[in-house]
């Protein structure tokens, strides 16, 4: 079932052109309902969780989490997508280069714990932005080329801390109906990539077809979202 998308690329300039010309049918102006309904099991009793997203666009789900006292770091490629976040939210931010990646910059907002870097996802790191406790992905590993995956899981993993919550959402369709993205992420792969080092729970499954999908032809759209933690050494 890979076969059909599995040398299916897209560049990265390809994602700022849609920002650019505003075709961002993926971004929901409001807090995604399966963050919202697993959030306590993400948060398991912690309070101040440093949350990453990554591929963050701009995601009213970082305003909802800082707003409770959370800290969020993001990375997405888009400069237009992290200042929409920080004006269309009302906050001032500031701008400073990263020297660890050249031509990459990170946004911080004054008045929230919220840093955004705006680079290359693969060129961010712990040594940069540190280890977390949450992990927020949804349009994130169902967006990125799957011939790299083995490499996007590799990056999650390292930004782990020992007891982060990584909420993974991912969809299931018949994938020679549509090229994506977002592309099809079977269960079984969720394992293949992170069963090694991590346990892995299916907290829910969702029809989410809706007529935007049809448009795409498919007769079927099943919304995944997954807890993965690191297994205890």
């Amino acid at each position: 079932m890979l076969a059909p998308q599995a040398n299916r690329t897209m560049a990265l300039g390809k994602w700022e052109e849609y920002w650019q010309e505003n075709m961002i049918g993926f971004h929901q102006p409001v807090v995604h309902k399966m963050l919202e309904s697993n959030i306590d099991k993400v948060f398991a009793g912690r309070t101040g969780v440093r949350f990453f997203f990554p591929l963050c666009g701009k995601a009213v789900d970082m305003k909802w989490l800082a707003d409770q006292g959370h800290s969020v770091v993001g990375v997405e490629i888009s400069e237009m997508a992290v200042k929409q976040f920080f004006e269309e939210n009302n906050m001032t931010y500031s701008e400073e280069p990263v020297p660890a990646i050249p031509g990459a910059k990170v946004f911080k907002s004054s008045e929230k714990n919220i840093s955004l870097y705006q680079c290359d996802l693969y060129n961010f790191s712990s040594s940069i932005g540190g280890q977390f406790g949450a992990i927020w992905d949804r349009g994130s590993l169902v967006a990125i080329n799957p011939k790299d995956r083995e490499k996007y899981a590799a990056l999650i993993i390292s930004l782990m801390a020992k007891d982060c919550r990584y909420l993974l959402d991912t969809l299931l369709y018949n994938p020679e109906l549509y090229p994506g993205p977002p592309f099809f992420v079977p269960d079984a792969q969720v394992q293949s990539l992170f069963g090694k080092s991590c346990d892995i729970e299916l907290l829910q499954s969702v029809d989410a077809l809706t007529d935007r999908h049809r448009g795409w032809g498919l007769d079927f759209l099943t919304e995944n979202v997954h807890l993965i933690t690191p297994k205890s050494v």
